[in-house]
């Protein structure tokens, strides 16, 4: 036995163990830090702008072509554009997961190359930029002037110039868009009276600007070849390109007949002002320049932010006086603080398997051994995770917590064992390696399940691989660590540790060891009591203790924060008050471990005893079986699905719209009105509002605008009427009330960073049958009102039919009373067919604004000779803010741009008083030759995967899941819409579409790889079939406790089968498993060894193997209480896995011990019955066993290595010496 070898060198053994916990330890410094494994799927986006085009030329003109070549690129998932009315163009074309994205910017940079033939001229000058950007935003800087003295203009090309650039260089940055930028440009504004007055048109400005302003190469004088003799050379340089605003005042247009002179300066004005001014930023109120960093999707957020952060620190020593930053918009400290409270939860459930321990053993030094297994299997995993590429992330730090109780679980079946045969007599030594020989066989058999159950995970393809891959391989990890822990430092430490005791004879605990747990009390309960009294102190405080004030500055001045201070006064306090009471607490102990025992005797004879009475009902035991598994069926088919939960990441998103044509002015107002009201509500902190952008549809334009609205930290919005959902529930009845004018759709955060712009789903409605925008208008509109509910509508069920509003119910109605009320609640057939399955769905696409027509009479163009290209030269020059060419100044490249004095064109009617020169060089008033006329027309034109498309946001409606609104929705849409529109879903939505029911066949495909694992084992059929059978019935109660979260306490965890809830299941295998094997492996190895009868050996095994089971079980049920009582950053997250493993692993006990051994005694006594017992069947399963498990592949290789060791062994090993004669007797 190989067991042995540790025993009889336990330094050997602790030395291994040593080793793996230096390696973790040293390897955690070294791991990053992120929310979750690259889950997000990479992006690609192409933007460019086309000024002075409207939504419908700039669709028709650059995003058909583009995306004509675009479409079909290597990995591509879906691509959508929008074009807007400012002339902007953005395409976002998302990839598979695990596509290079660099290798994606090429190819889609290729694909853009194809079609700038294709494009109009100003954006073939201006260029397509394609670059690879997460499309949400990490954090932003906002630049200010607390005194006032500088304006926007300065302040905003001083962050693109000084600040944004820096920042573009740091690594893991894809971008950084000044949102509401300035940049320096030269404005020519042209008085169209003046021109027509001296007989010009808008073009000889142009021309006369692109002749005079260009870059010359003069060359240079000497230059070889020369002739003989030449003695030096003289580079040439001559004014081409101008930088001043006096050169371009005095740029020549025209000379006249008389030998005058007109110069820029006399048709205009010049000046040095801002290229833009669609778009306006504000944080509470302050006009800023806000800078919006965009990270690479494959970067690490919390190293990205740190740097960012780190750099603009740097640079503000550098500032002018009066320049200030300030970051109000921070996605990194919900990562942060949910990464600290997965560490919280660590240590919390280690201190809780601790007691479980010691509530069992009753013995401080057997309490230890399995504690010391901690440290092994947890911090080794660290070293397996840096090996293997992994990140602390949730994910990760889920399976760690998960992998507590798994790890002590084994060290456990060991001190069992051993203070089992102590009791009966044995010295600890011999008792020892006495258990070892019995427990050796089952702890691989865990080890070798668990690790089946998991390493498989970490194959599956797609979004759902994403998550499982990390997650499954770090418990697989820490279980291969604690089995090795388990087979050497384990015996090691319990032949060395163990003393020889009676039966239920409890050993006082050491004063350090009560102190330990007293600081831990302290820590967890006193120090959130401290921390508000330490933040109130000063002079109006209370009276403290001397000591206390001396520890409270001592740590104060060590640099601690108010709440460490409090927390270390809560632990100090804690451990004396135990250590002052360690005599009295052992005597307490002992008097409850007592009645504990005696408790336990009786119930280890009741439980023998009902396992006597189902051996012989074992048919009604089947039959009830096969009832739980209908109903396990049953539950989990009519239990929605879900994706990531929705969670309170500390802000949320507001897309506001005003009606159409609003000005940018009205829109600003809005925003401060809309920013005024939310910071009066309680748990809000800032605003960060942006005027003229819509972020939620990359879109421009003077209605649009967005607001992140920051809220306050964890730590202060610990009630229930702080949680995020609820604040964003008051804010839109406040904000409908308040600010009926606007359009206002408040949204939740995208669960998965980079997954898309806000939480919820968004559909895209598209036209297929080329309808036009207007029909697409109405169907989508049609869409929205009937599928929101309303005071004359009751929205949509289940189902997608409409709901009567009489027939509606609200969320969450509580069930009916009476023990037949309890049990529908407690084991639902599906959800209420008649309750809303969707709420606040909006969609902000427009085809009906207002717009002007200019009908141009082409005949009449003609007679009057008019050139059409004059004509809208002189629309785009004075119009459309024509950009001309370049200059240089400051070391960069800036636009000069041509534009009408506002004053002549803030009306309708300015655009017939233009005049165009026509070819007898008279001036013709455009309104001569074209008539102005209103018209409707598209706002931003969307399109998606090359179809014309309007995008609807939505959310499930409380309590709905959101599989269940995606399906509802998406029948509700295929029977409303025409046949000429489709629907597609995209972003977060696509990717649980993408997900599919994936639950199911991993859950199944678990228990297959635990059942040939285990065949392979033991080398018996029967054995791996009574281990599974009760397996699958863990997913009946963990299916139920997740439908009812509620009764235990539990908010916010969600009541659908979400990724985190599929998780769990896949733990619940191995668990389940684990149990099962205990009783089984021991009943036969009594029938086997001992030659009892098959009953004999089944009450036998559940007598000696009840106390490890419920002592592991409650191990591990403890151990994920704090996941499932979690709170701050990440708890639904938490709570979603921790209510599945914990009312699946009630079940899991429950079950196992009660079936298991009908199922082993059943199985047992038919496998030794006559007809499983013929020497047929057995060559018939032992063939069948080598073809599944690979037997024929690898059995051969291990026997040849096997013997072959065997011989080396022999070959090494030294004959005996004989021994000497001894002569002591002749002396």
């Amino acid at each position: 036995m190989f067991t042995r070898f540790f025993i009889d060198r336990p330094i050997f053994a602790s030395v291994i163990s040593i080793v793996i916990t230096l390696a973790g330890g040293l390897s955690l410094y070294s791991l990053p830090v992120a929310m979750f494994p690259q889950i997000a799927p990479p992006t690609v986006m192409v933007t460019c702008q086309y000024p002075g085009a409207n939504a419908q030329v700039v669709s028709d003109t650059v995003a058909a072509p583009i995306e004509q070549k675009v479409n079909g690129v290597d990995d591509m998932m879906y691509m959508s554009s929008q074009s807007t009315n400012d002339g902007n163009y953005t395409l976002t074309v998302t990839f598979r997961q695990g596509v290079d994205l660099n290798l994606a910017q090429v190819l889609v940079q290729n694909r853009v190359a194809l079609a700038m033939p294709m494009l109009p001229d100003v954006i073939k000058a201006t260029g397509v930029t394609t670059r690879k950007r997460s499309p949400d935003i990490l954090l932003s800087i906002a630049l200010y002037s607390p005194d006032g003295r500088y304006d926007q203009l300065y302040i905003s090309n001083y962050a693109l110039m000084k600040v944004r650039e820096e920042l573009a260089r740091l690594p893991g940055i894809s971008d950084v868009g000044v949102l509401g930028t300035r940049n320096y440009s030269m404005r020519i504004w042209l008085d169209p009276d003046k021109m027509a007055v001296r007989g010009l048109n808008a073009g000889d400005v142009v021309a006369a600007l692109r002749e005079q302003n260009m870059q010359v190469a003069a060359g240079s004088v000497g230059q070889s070849p020369a002739v003989d003799g030449q003695r030096t050379q003289f580079t040439i340089d001559a004014l081409g390109r101008m930088s001043e605003v006096d050169q371009f005042r005095d740029v020549i247009v025209r000379r006249t007949g008389d030998g005058r002179v007109i110069r820029i300066r006399d048709l205009g004005e010049v000046e040095m002002g801002a290229r833009s001014l669609d778009i306006d930023s504000e944080v509470n109120g302050m006009p800023v320049a806000n800078m919006a960093v965009f990270m690479l999707p494959d970067s690490n957020a919390l190293e990205t932010a740190d740097v960012v952060r780190a750099k603009i620190a740097e640079l503000r020593a550098d500032f002018p006086e009066g320049l200030d930053y300030m970051i109000r918009y921070d996605t990194t400290p919900y990562i942060r603080e949910s990464i600290q409270e997965v560490f919280k939860t660590l240590l919390d459930s280690v201190v809780l398997v601790a007691l479980v321990v010691l509530l069992f053993l009753q013995n401080w030094r057997s309490a230890l051994i399995p504690l010391v297994a901690v440290p092994v299997g947890i911090v080794g995993t660290f070293a397996v995770m840096l090996a293997l590429g992994f990140s602390l992330n949730n994910l990760t730090l889920f399976g760690l917590v998960l992998a507590i109780g798994i790890v002590v679980d084994d060290a456990i079946v060991v001190v069992e064992a051993v203070e089992h045969h102590i009791e009966h007599g044995l010295p600890p030594r011999e008792a020892t390696i006495k258990a070892m020989e019995q427990v050796s066989s089952p702890v691989i058999a865990v080890g070798l399940v668990l690790t089946a159950v998991f390493v498989p995970c970490a194959f599956i393809t797609g979004i759902t691989g994403q998550f499982f891959r990390q997650f499954a391989l770090t418990i697989a990890s820490s279980t291969v660590l604690s089995t090795i822990n388990s087979l050497t430092l384990s015996p090691a430490l319990a032949a060395l540790l163990l003393k020889p005791r009676e039966k239920g004879q409890y050993e006082a605990m050491p004063r350090l060891a009560l102190a330990g747990i007293g600081a831990w009390l302290g820590y967890t309960a006193l120090g959130p009591r401290i921390a508000p009294y330490l933040e109130r102190a000063g002079a109006d405080a209370l009276h403290r203790a001397a000591i206390h004030d001396v520890a409270r500055d001592v740590l104060q001045r060590l640099g601690a924060s108010p709440e460490q201070t409090a927390d270390a006064l809560g632990a100090v306090a804690g451990a004396v008050l135990l250590w002052a009471f360690a005599g009295p607490l052992n005597r307490l102990l002992g008097g409850f471990f007592a009645v504990f025992n005696r408790g336990f005797v009786a119930t280890s004879n009741l439980y023998s005893r009902l396992v006597g009475g189902l051996l012989r009902v074992f048919v009604l035991v089947f039959a009830v079986y096969g009832g739980l598994l209908f109903l396990t069926y049953d539950t989990f088919v009519k239990t929605p699905r879900g994706f990531v939960p929705s969670q309170d990441m500390g802000y949320m998103l507001a897309n506001i719209q005003l009606p159409d044509s609003a000005s940018l002015e009205r829109t600003r107002a809005a925003l401060r009105k809309i920013a005024a009201l939310a910071k009066e509500e309680p748990g809000v902190a800032s605003t960060v509002a942006i005027s003229g952008q819509s972020l939620l549809l990359s879109a421009f334009g003077s209605n649009f605008g967005t607001m992140f609205i920051t809220l306050e930290p964890f730590s202060k919005r610990q009630s229930d009427d702080l949680y995020y959902d609820v604040i964003m529930n008051k804010l839109r009845g406040k904000l409908s009330a308040a600010v009926p004018e606007a359009n206002i759709a408040l949204l939740g955060p995208p669960p998965i960073r980079g997954a898309g712009r806000a939480g919820g789903w968004m559909l895209m409605v598209e036209d297929r049958g080329d309808m036009g925008p207007a029909a697409l208008q109405r169907e989508v509109e049609r869409l929205v009102a009937s599928a929101n509910v309303g005071p004359t509508n009751g929205g949509i069920d289940v189902d997608g039919e409409r709901i009567p509003v009489d027939e509606a119910k609200g969320p969450g109605a509580p069930p009916a009373g009476g023990p037949s009320g309890w049990l529908k609640a407690l084991l639902p057939s599906g959800q209420d067919g008649r309750r809303p399955a969707v709420d606040g769905l909006t969609s902000v696409f427009r085809a009906n604004v207002p717009q002007i027509f200019l009908d141009v009479d082409r005949d009449a163009c003609l007679v009057k000779g008019l050139s059409l290209r004059d004509v809208f030269q002189t629309l785009q020059a004075y119009l459309g803010s024509l950009y001309v060419n370049d200059f240089n100044l400051f070391g960069r490249t800036w636009q000069v741009v041509v534009q009408a004095m506002p004053r002549h064109r803030d009306q309708k009617e300015d655009i017939t008083r233009l005049h165009v020169r026509n070819d007898r060089g008279t001036m013709v008033p455009l309104g001569a030759v074209a008539q102005v006329k209103e018209i409707n027309g598209p706002l931003i034109l969307t399109r998606y995967n090359m179809y014309p498309a309007a995008s609807i946001n939505g959310a499930a409606a409380p309590g709905i899941s959101s599989g269940t609104a995606i399906a509802a929705m998406e029948k509700f849409a295929a029977r409303e819409l025409p046949q000429a529109m489709s629907v597609e879903w995209t972003e977060l939505a696509y990717l649980e579409q993408q997900a599919g029911n994936t639950a199911l066949y991993v859950f199944a495909f678990s228990i297959v790889m635990v059942f040939l694992v285990l065949a392979a084992q033991f080398e018996s059929w029967s054995m791996p079939l009574a281990v599974i059978l009760a397996v699958p019935l863990c997913m009946l109660s963990a299916v139920t406790g997740v439908r009812n979260s509620l009764a235990l306490g539990v908010r916010n965890a969600g009541t659908d089968i979400n990724i985190f809830t599929q998780v769990g299941l896949v733990v619940l295998v191995g668990l389940a498993s684990k149990n099962a094997i205990l009783i089984v492996q021991f009943a036969k190895l009594i029938h086997t060894q001992q030659g009892h009868s098959i009953r004999e050996s089944t009450l036998e095994a559940c007598r000696l193997r009840l106390r490890p089971i419920i002592m592991t079980s409650l191990a591990f049920i403890l151990g994920v209480v704090p996941l499932l009582y979690a709170h701050g950053a990440g708890s639904e997250m938490r709570k979603s896995l921790g209510v599945a493993v914990f009312s699946g692993m009630l079940g899991v006990t429950l079950f196992g011990i009660v079936l298991t051994p009908v199922f082993f005694y059943v199985i047992d006594s038919a496998s030794e019955s006559r007809l499983f017992s013929s020497r047929r069947v057995r060559l018939l399963g032992g063939a069948a066993l080598d073809v599944l498990t690979l037997r024929l592949l690898w059995r051969p290789a291990w026997t040849l290595t096997a013997r072959a060791a065997a011989a080396a062994r022999r070959g090494r090993r030294k004959p005996e010496p004989e021994p000497e004669p001894d002569n002591f007797d002749e002396t």
